[in-house]
């Protein structure tokens, strides 16, 4: 497969990917917002930092408040990293390698950018955010949905599918980070009925909390949901989950092309120094350390995966 077009499905489903990501941190920052009794500044700084915008948007808007935080992320089009920018760029890379691509997964991918491109005009009352951000995660679904059902098991759809699992990896640290590290105001708060809420939402924001209760009950331990995020195999959106698969895929290409590349020993090392730990090891380094280690590592992945293939830079 040509690299240009390996790179636009890469991307293609990155974008996608990190645009409903962004959706579901700024329904996590809403709904922790709203168990707040007073300013709610913090929680919308740290879905800024999380989604590393918030020098962007202090240059722009100063200090960070509800609408403009909301605004900023989900509709302002001179904003590269706001959803509607990356659906926009999702769908660009769509039209590029249409060849590359079923009919059923272009026509989704159209439809889902005329969609949002219509809601997203104007400003987005608070009220209606939630419905708002509801639309956005189902349309990104309409597409996943067309390529998983349409597509061939090929080297196309196993870019598809790095792109998808090197962006959700990412994005469940990030998210799981949000609260351990930056949202929680002081270490007397562990345990509080703020800190329970503050947890419960960062399992709704990856559609989480209705797999984790059926393992652990009503009962929200901050480990357990940590090491559900982290290490949990059959948890679809967990680290251990999305390297699963990203082996898996760079395994199927490595045969195709009878070619192990370093992106394969790469991914291999990560899954084995990072999701081969105990909760135990992993809380002993420290939580958000072993998070930024292993965005970094993450990020060295994805880097390696477009040298091996060839990739352009992203479109």
């Amino acid at each position: 497969m040509l690299g240009k077009t390996a790179s636009g499905l890469f991307w293609m489903f990155r974008y996608l990917e990190r645009a409903e990501a962004t959706a579901r941190l700024l329904d996590a920052g809403f709904r922790i917002a709203l168990t707040r009794a007073g300013s709610s500044r913090s929680e919308w700084q740290s879905v800024l930092t999380t989604v590393g915008q918030l020098d962007a948007f202090k240059a722009r808007h100063g200090e960070p408040n509800s609408s403009k935080v909301i605004e900023f992320l989900l509709s302002d089009r001179d904003n590269p990293s706001s959803i509607i920018s990356m659906v926009k760029s999702a769908r660009d890379n769509a039209r590029g390698v249409r060849i590359g691509l079923t009919s059923e997964v272009w026509e989704a991918t159209n439809e889902s950018w005329m969609t949002l491109d219509k809601l997203l005009r104007g400003t987005i009352p608070e009220a209606d955010l939630p419905d708002t951000l509801t639309t956005i995660r189902q349309q990104n679904a309409l597409v996943r949905g067309a390529t998983t059902g349409t597509m061939l098991r090929n080297d196309g759809f196993n870019f598809v599918r790095l792109g998808t699992f090197i962006e959700r990896a990412d994005n469940t640290a990030r998210i799981l980070d949000v609260k351990y590290y930056l949202l929680l105001p002081s270490i007397s708060q562990v345990g509080s009925t703020l800190d329970i809420k503050q947890w419960e939402t960062i399992l709704r924001s990856v559609s989480a909390l209705r797999s984790y209760q059926w393992l652990h009950g009503a009962t929200v331990n901050p480990r357990d949901i940590a090491q559900f995020l982290i290490l949990h195999e059959q948890m679809p959106r967990s680290l251990a989950f999305c390297y699963n698969k990203i082996c898996d895929n760079l395994g199927y290409l490595a045969k195709n092309y009878d070619n192990r590349t370093e992106s394969c020993e790469l991914a291999d090392r990560i899954h084995l120094d990072y999701l081969g730990r105990s909760m135990d090891a992993i809380f002993d380094d420290g939580l958000h350390e072993f998070i930024e280690s292993f965005l970094d590592a993450n990020n060295r992945l994805a880097s390696q995966i477009s040298t091996d293939y060839s990739f352009g830079p992203a479109a």
